[in-house]
């Protein structure tokens, strides 16, 4: 048997192998793809069992990419700095990220740290990129209150002493649903709306 009858009996195998692993199909075709590069350049003649190795190849390389994923996401958690907290729509790659854990940790920080008419004001103004008239409006302050709130939510933020994150987390808030789905959309209107119930509980939108 050739090396591209071997590729082509092994692929869906190795490729089964692979996602059961990495719960990612795109990986996994990457993964199976590496294999056969690596494989096709080793001594072939000192392989006695080709399927073997190559399955066993495969779950290695896995492992791997897994332990890289995750120290790269520790690197990440680790290097987050809430005094410039910044998901600016649209420059997240959310396909890639496990965000759902790691911003909710983020947030989390923000909701311990901040009131709610500073975490309102902090999120509009750093993340959404609203100016203060826009703030004004959404919120029903005054610019110049605002620009004090900002300022004190700055304070706050930067005096966190270590930038680990090792509080445990809450029950998830309806403000910080909407904030993901905000970033997903591109849209903050349903943000605004939870942000300020937190600020008046009696608020209806």
């Amino acid at each position: 048997m050739n090396q591209a009858q071997t590729i082509a009996l092994y692929q869906p195998i190795l490729q089964s192998v692979a996602y059961r692993i990495l719960k990612c199909q795109a990986d996994a075709e990457d993964i199976v793809q590496d294999t056969f590069v690596k494989w096709l350049g080793a001594e072939q003649e000192k392989i006695q069992n080709t399927k073997a190795y190559l399955i066993k190849a495969v779950r290695n390389n896995c492992l791997t990419h897994l332990n890289t994923l995750r120290k790269k996401k520790e690197q990440y958690l680790d290097s987050i700095d809430l005094s410039k907290l910044s998901f600016k729509i649209g420059a997240i790659d959310f396909s890639h990220l496990d965000l759902e854990s790691e911003l909710s940790k983020a947030l989390t920080l923000v909701q311990h740290k901040l009131e709610p008419l500073e975490r309102a004001v902090y999120l509009l103004k750093e993340v959404f990129g609203f100016d203060y008239e826009s703030v004004q409006k959404a919120l029903n302050k005054k610019q110049e209150h605002c620009r004090q709130l900002l300022c004190r939510a700055r304070k706050k933020l930067s005096s966190l002493e270590v930038p680990k994150i090792s509080i445990e987390m809450p029950r998830t808030t309806l403000w910080m649903e909407s904030f993901k789905n905000a970033c997903f959309l591109g849209n903050p209107s349903g943000l605004i709306v939870e942000l300020k119930k937190e600020i008046d509980p009696g608020e209806k939108g």
